[in-house]
């Protein structure tokens, strides 16, 4: 079978194009970013990793903007998502001039999905090595999450999470969303989440938040870590809750 990896174009007898396999790989080993759509905002929340002591940790950024509406969030390779946002923000650039409108969330959601697959079917290239979630309020002023893949799929999503442990992320969305949450608990399960995969605590996450508005603030430190020690509180008081019937038996 491994023959049949040499070429981006050839398919396996299966059915697999094995260069798009790798590449949505390369997104599982990425770090994890977290998306999630409430009632009048979304979040987005990545794990950062440690900046190095003489790094200018400015210039490690996994949560970027397209434009003054359209947030975006990735996993997998940074080099690979530079060159896609800066091909996003000039669609969205363009889209400007030549409607004098911003572009909608889904239009762009496609645009990036689409310049993806183009790179899963032309030779001499290989594909994006990153998955994307992208947020933002159209002009309808309603919270909207898209998720691109490395193959070209967009989808929409309520919440959703790409990268390292995923999976593990994603089962705890499924049991934990509900409709329409309020600002607190829709930055709250975005961290609660990523706590999930990250064991160092506040440090190493970073919280987006986009409100109707339209315009986004990313947390600060001190804020994460009284949201993350709320959070073990709880835990706490639930651990207690639980204790307290076996030891009145």
């Amino acid at each position: 079978m491994s023959s049949y990896d040499q070429s981006l174009t050839i398919f396996s007898p299966d059915g697999h194009l094995f260069q798009v396999e790798y590449a949505s790989e390369a997104v599982r080993k990425g770090t994890c970013a977290v998306g999630v759509r409430g009632k009048d905002v979304v979040v987005l929340g990545v794990e950062k990793k440690s900046v190095l002591k003489l790094q200018d940790p400015r210039t490690v950024r996994k949560v970027c903007m397209l434009d003054d509406h359209v947030c975006l969030a990735f996993a997998g390779l940074s080099a690979d998502a530079r060159v896609l946002i800066k091909q996003a923000r000039i669609e969205c650039q363009s889209h400007r001039l030549t409607v004098e409108d911003p572009v909608s969330i889904e239009y762009i959601t496609r645009f990036i999905a689409k310049l993806q697959q183009r790179y899963t079917q032309m030779p001499g290239v290989r594909p994006f090595g990153i998955s994307t979630l992208i947020a933002g309020f159209d002009s309808d002023n309603k919270p909207k999450l898209f998720m691109t893949e490395p193959s070209g799929i967009d989808t929409a999503w309520k919440a959703n999470a790409i990268g390292r442990s995923s999976k593990t992320v994603r089962e705890f969305l499924e049991k934990n969303y509900q409709n329409d949450m309020e600002q607190r608990d829709s930055i709250k399960l975005a961290i609660k989440s990523l706590l999930e995969v990250v064991q160092t605590g506040a440090k190493n996450i970073e919280i987006a938040v986009m409100t109707d508005d339209k315009k986004v603030r990313n947390l600060e430190v001190e804020e994460v870590e009284e949201i993350v020690a709320e959070i073990e509180k709880e835990k706490e008081e639930e651990a207690e809750k639980k204790k307290k019937p076996t030891s009145s038996a």
